[in-house]
């Protein structure tokens, strides 16, 4: 008998196998927790992001610089910045030392610097100046990745998009609708349960969530609007047992 051909099954199995490792499937009951997630949150929180900002261009460089801060503090001094250099040409020829000046209350002020001239001097090479509205693109410009991308996208064009932070992160993983802590495969499983219509507010939502109530060290289990179905609540009332 000829031998088996097993050669193109195994080659088959690995070129599936980078896929299905991004598509795992949720935990059970994860649809269900994350379309209630959704649902309650949208009564609670805007859809929106805490950084001011009144355009893309300004939604950028403000993202960049919340890297390790508060949107407090950079909305502290991105009103001064923006008056200085209201558009991508003036922050791209700007002196480093002026800027240094004016965003050091947000820390790590020489990295972020030299990052936002440099994205700025990216968009005007190569994107006339704006901000491009696609992944692909803004994936290009220094200082830039997926998640920041991702928020660009929905708080500054309406452009679905979900980004994934320490927040989403932590409470994604809390509310079990995922196993997992890389963000690309949390966006990609949390992006398969609920509507792309709903991609970016539930991401912005889970952020205001997460500082709020459902923080790291001590949730605030008790005043949670979600403890009655989170599996990790520590309020979340237990089933009664049956007397025989």
């Amino acid at each position: 008998m000829p031998p088996k051909a097993t050669g193109d099954k195994t080659k088959a199995r690995k070129k599936r196998r980078p896929n299905a490792l991004l598509r795992p499937s949720p935990p059970l009951g994860a649809r269900t927790r994350a379309q209630l997630t959704v649902e309650r949150l949208r009564d609670l929180y805007p859809a929106a992001t805490e950084l001011v900002h009144e355009s893309p261009f300004q939604l950028l460089i403000a993202t960049i610089l919340s890297a390790q801060t508060t949107d407090r503090s950079v909305n502290q001094v991105t009103p001064i910045l923006f008056g200085r250099y209201p558009a991508a040409l003036d922050l791209a020829g700007a002196d480093p030392a002026e800027v240094e000046k004016i965003i050091k209350a947000t820390g790590f002020f020489r990295t972020k610097t030299r990052r936002i001239i440099a994205a700025s001097r990216t968009l005007v090479e190569q994107f006339g100046g704006e901000v491009p509205p696609r992944m692909e693109d803004l994936v290009k410009v220094p200082g830039i990745g997926r998640k920041t991308a991702n928020v660009i996208l929905g708080a500054g064009f309406g452009i679905p998009g979900f980004a994934v932070d320490t927040h989403v992160t932590r409470l994604s993983n809390r509310l079990g609708l995922v196993k997992t802590r890389v963000p690309e495969k949390i966006e990609a499983q949390v992006t398969r349960m609920v509507p792309s219509s709903e991609w970016t507010a539930l991401s912005l939502r889970l952020i205001l969530h997460g500082r709020r109530v459902c923080v790291a060290r001590r949730p605030r289990c008790e005043e949670c609007v979600l403890n009655d179905f989170c599996p990790s609540s520590c309020t979340r009332p237990k089933p009664r047992r049956t007397q025989k």
